[in-house]
């Protein structure tokens, strides 16, 4: 009797310890969510998918990513208390790669669409945009309307490349937004559905070899895309979204990347429910949604 007892000494002893090492686990296992609440790839610091070749919106310059979208991420990721790294990838690959975790977010004027919903889920939205047409110099395309028949670019991946699928124009898929342009340029292309203010920078820049010859205002907002499995990261940039509308910094950067470019009187940045010093431009009705 007296090795069953000792036994059962040892077996209760063990239980204990288990016990304690299980509580001891709980309280380390809190401290790592803690020091990385977000479940960032690097705590403190958020991993972010961009573009490089994409002004106004989102692009490289002097060895930095700068644009509206990236300089409103940073602004949001200060509030917040983190950091940020951009990174340069391919538009048609971002959204897989924020889903897969090789990024922590994505910012490139990424337009929410029910299909993207199904990868990636979304901050509100935070700017509209318009579709922009742009042709070669002396082209006599001036319509959206025109391109049945005509040789089409589209960036490979976005809501114009959905556009123009739909509408079943057979369009001509690049990786990015040089890329398109160049097919402008050498006249490869007969014309390019572009996100409008980059088409229309595009061809401020282009030397006279490529115009922006209409608009038509984009169906949804533009968004920060977010892995699906991180609830807390969107949480917390809606919440500093709101902020930087409230204080002003979206007002600023509007007036820096887009001068003199209409608010259209309906849209509300971030909840909606914030109110944000006013665009130093006049207000727009809301055009009719791109079909």
């Amino acid at each position: 009797m007296r090795p069953l007892r000792a036994l059962a000494s040892t077996v209760a002893v063990i239980a204990a310890s288990a016990a304690l090492a299980a509580c001891g686990g709980g309280s380390s296992s809190t401290k790592t969510p803690a020091a990385n609440p977000y479940k960032l790839l690097q705590a403190g610091t958020l991993r972010v998918a961009t573009l490089s070749d994409a002004p106004p919106n989102v692009y490289l310059k002097d060895g930095k990513f700068t644009g509206f979208d990236n300089d409103l991420f940073a602004a949001v990721a200060a509030k917040t208390g983190l950091k940020v790294e951009f990174a340069a990838t391919d538009f048609s690959a971002l959204l897989s790669q924020v889903a897969t975790h090789k990024f922590d977010a994505g910012s490139s004027s990424i337009t929410i669409t029910e299909a993207r919903k199904k990868t990636v889920q979304f901050t509100n939205g935070y700017d509209f945009g318009y579709f922009g047409l742009d042709v070669p110099a002396g082209s006599a395309i001036k319509s959206l309307d025109e391109l049945k028949g005509k040789r089409v670019v589209v960036v490979q991946g976005t809501v114009q490349d959905d556009y123009a699928t739909k509408g079943g124009l057979n369009p001509v898929r690049v990786p990015d937004y040089n890329s398109a342009l160049n097919q402008l340029k050498t006249k490869t292309s007969d014309a390019w559905i572009s996100p409008a203010e980059i088409g229309e920078k595009s061809a401020k820049d282009s030397g006279g070899k490529v115009v922006l010859v209409q608009k038509r205002l984009s169906p949804a907002p533009t968004a920060f895309a977010v892995a699906k499995d991180h609830p807390e990261l969107l949480a917390v940039l809606n919440k500093g979204l709101d902020e930087v509308i409230k204080d002003g910094t979206w007002t600023k950067l509007q007036e820096q990347y887009y001068p003199g470019r209409p608010v259209p009187t309906d849209f509300k940045p971030g909840s909606g429910t914030v109110v944000f010093p006013p665009v130093n431009a006049s207000a727009v009705p809301s055009a009719s949604p791109t079909p």
